[in-house]
C-alpha cells in the first residue's frame, strides 16, 4: 500500500491532450491581451499596496490565472450574472468595473465598490452583473444556483458563471447544490478554477479523485477539463456550455487547468512548491506571453505597439492606485449603513 499522499495523478500519469483551439482575429488577441495585461498589472500594484501597508486584511492575488476569466467573460452576454470565491480581482476586472473603484475598495476608501466596508474578498456591482468576492470556501455555489434559478423565475436566457477552486471543489454545500441545479435544471455554469494547490495541499493530497470535470457525474450533470492557461480555449470552453444552458438543458462543470504564481493569500510564502515548477510554468505556459508571441509571429502588431499598450494600461494601474491611496476613507456613520433591506 502506498503511504498517505504519494498516489499517482492522471496529471502525472499523462499529460493532458488538449484540442487546438479556433483561432482568434487580431482584433481579438488584442483585446484578450489587453485584459489579462491589466489584471496582471493591476495585481502586482495591489502586491505592492498590501506589502506597503495601504490594503489590510486578507489579500489573494490573480496573477497567472487571468486566462480563464478573460475566456470566459468574451464568451458570456450582457445580464449573465458572475460569482466567485476571494481571488476575486481579475473576475471584477474583466466584469468592466472600473480598476479606480475596485483598488479603492482593497485600501478601504470611500470611493471603493462597497464604499470601503468590503475590503479584497467582498465587493459587488449590481451594473455589472457581479455578486461577489465571498471569503467562505465554497459559498460562490449555492448562491450561483440561486442567481441561475432567478433567471429561470424571470423567464431570461441568462446563465450565472460561477467560479470556485479545486479547494473549494471537495465541499459539502457543493455537492447539494449539484443535485439541485440539475433537479431544476438551472442555467449555472460550475467553473472549477484548478490552480493545483487550493490553500497549499496539492490536490493529490486532498482530493480522492483529481479530474474535477468529473465531479458532477452522479448528478448527470457533464463536464470537461480545459486548458486555462490558453484564452482562446477557455472562451472556446465558454461558448459551448454557455449555449448548453441557455438551451435549457441546465448546468455543466468546466474544469479550467490553471496555475497561480504567487502564494494562496499575501502571507503565504509557498514553500510546498519549488521555484523550478513555477517557473517552467511562467516560460511555458504563461497565459499572456502565448498571446504576445502569438501576435508578434504572426506579424500582427509590432514590439513598439506592444510597448505602448503596456505603457497605458500601466498608466491606468498608477491612476487607480493614486486614487485608492488619496481618497478619504468611510465616515465611521457608514458602519449602520447598508445592513438592512426593506422590500
Amino acid at each position: 500500500m502506498a503511504p498517505l499522499g504519494t498516489q499517482a495523478t492522471s496529471a502525472q500519469q499523462a499529460a493532458i491532450a488538449f484540442p487546438k483551439p479556433p483561432e482568434f482575429t487580431r482584433d481579438e488577441e488584442l483585446a484578450a491581451y489587453r485584459e489579462m495585461l491589466l489584471i496582471r498589472r493591476f495585481e502586482e500594484r495591489a502586491g505592492q499596496l498590501y506589502g506597503m501597508g495601504f490594503i489590510g486584511g486578507f489579500c489573494h492575488l490573480y496573477i497567472g490565472q487571468e486566462a480563464v476569466v478573460v475566456g470566459l467573460q468574451m464568451a458570456a452576454k450582457e445580464g449573465d450574472q458572475v460569482i466567485t470565491t476571494y481571488r476575486d480581482h481579475g473576475h471584477m476586472l474583466a466584469t468592466g468595473m472600473d480598476p479606480k473603484g475596485v483598488m479603492a475598495e482593497l485600501t478601504g476608501r470611500r470611493g471603493g465598490y462597497s464604499r470601503g466596508k468590503g475590503g479584497s474578498m467582498h465587493m459587488f456591482s449590481k451594473e455589472k452583473h457581479f455578486y461577489g468576492g465571498h471569503g467562505i470556501v465554497g459559498a460562490s455555489v449555492p448562491l450561483g444556483a440561486g442567481l441561475a434559478f432567478a433567471n429561470v423565475y424571470r423567464g431570461n436566457d441568462n446563465v450565472c458563471w460561477c467560479y470556485f477552486g479545486d479547494g473549494a471543489a471537495n465541499q459539502g454545500q457543493v455537492y447539494e447544490t449539484f443535485n439541485m441545479a440539475k433537479l431544476w435544471h438551472l442555467p449555472v455554469i460550475f467553473v472549477i478554477e484548478n490552480n493545483r494547490y487550493a490553500m497549499g495541499t496539492a490536490i493529490e493530497r486532498s482530493s480522492a479523485t483529481t479530474n474535477f470535470a468529473m465531479r458532477g457525474a452522479s448528478f448527470d450533470i457533464p463536464g470537461d477539463q480545459v486548458d486555462g492557461m490558453d484564452v482562446r480555449a477557455c472562451r472556446a470552453a465558454g461558448e459551448k456550455v454557455a449555449a448548453h444552458a441557455r438551451a435549457g438543458n441546465g448546468p455543466y462543470i468546466l474544469e479550467m487547468l490553471t496555475y497561480r504564481y504567487r502564494g494562496h493569500s499575501m502571507s503565504d510564502p509557498a514553500k510546498y512548491r519549488t521555484r523550478e515548477e513555477v517557473d517552467k510554468v511562467r516560460e511555458q505556459q504563461d497565459p499572456i506571453e502565448r498571446v504576445r508571441k502569438r501576435l508578434l509571429d504572426g506579424k500582427l502588431i509590432g514590439e513598439d505597439e506592444l510597448k505602448a499598450i503596456d505603457a497605458e494600461i500601466r498608466t491606468i494601474v498608477t491612476g487607480a492606485a493614486e486614487f485608492a491611496q488619496n481618497d478619504p476613507e468611510p465616515d465611521p456613520s457608514e458602519l449602520w449603513t447598508d445592513v438592512l433591506v426593506e422590500a
